[in-house]
């Protein structure tokens, strides 16, 4: 800690990344262990956190994250969406083809930025907003990747036809992104994606990587 920074902030934030990172909640006696704390401070910090819904603790005494976290969570996406343009509109000219930033949204694919090339005779409508299943398209396919633990390269999805009749998409997902899981893509009207192409999204994911870090 420096003369500049708040220590009670500082622990307040670790418990809830703590909380964030495990699916059974802790009790004051775990979060006392992994602060180094003692207990009391413990419970003033989740007393804090319950006044501001950031934390509740169920019946059995375990803190977990609460629901006011997602009233942040809404300002996440445009953030998200700001850092990762520059990126988005360099693949969009480069390929000509529509470019899109996708993040997981609980059990689907939700595509957070949209950009299409300016220089075309057409392409893909493809609009903020709209939704998949992870297993269907580009963009969910190269997510689950991740979750597989490939590398940009390896997790680079190539699909045809499956969000919509005589669309092809290429994606790569996004990686060391804390907190964020998702994918940089472009959806073009082709019966395949050249090759070329696979090699650029993958450079666009990793330039939007490092814009979120």
């Amino acid at each position: 800690m420096t003369a500049e920074t708040s220590q009670t902030l500082d622990r307040g934030l670790r418990v809830l990344k703590l909380l964030a990172d495990t699916d059974h909640g802790l009790t004051v006696t775990e979060l006392s262990n992994k602060l180094g704390v003692n207990r009391t401070v413990v419970y003033r910090l989740l007393a804090t956190l319950e006044q501001h819904a950031l934390v509740r603790r169920d019946i059995g005494g375990r803190a977990r994250v609460g629901l006011g976290v997602l009233r942040l969570g809404r300002q996440v996406h445009p953030l998200v969406r700001e850092a990762a343009l520059p990126a988005l509109r360099s693949l969009a000219e480069d390929i000509g083809a529509t470019a899109h930033l996708t993040l997981v949204d609980g059990t689907e694919a939700l595509a957070v930025a949209v950009v299409e090339p300016t220089w075309t005779d057409y392409h893909v409508a493809y609009r903020a907003g709209f939704r998949h299943p992870l297993d269907r398209g580009a963009a969910g396919r190269a997510i689950l990747k991740a979750r597989q633990g490939y590398t940009q390269d390896a997790g680079l999805a190539l699909t045809h036809g499956e969000l919509e009749a005589g669309a092809s998409g290429a994606a790569a997902p996004l990686l060391g992104v804390s907190g964020i899981e998702g994918s940089v893509g472009v959806v073009m009207l082709a019966d395949t994606v050249s090759e070329r192409i696979g090699p650029r999204v993958v450079e666009a994911a990793r330039e939007v990587s490092e814009a979120l870090r």
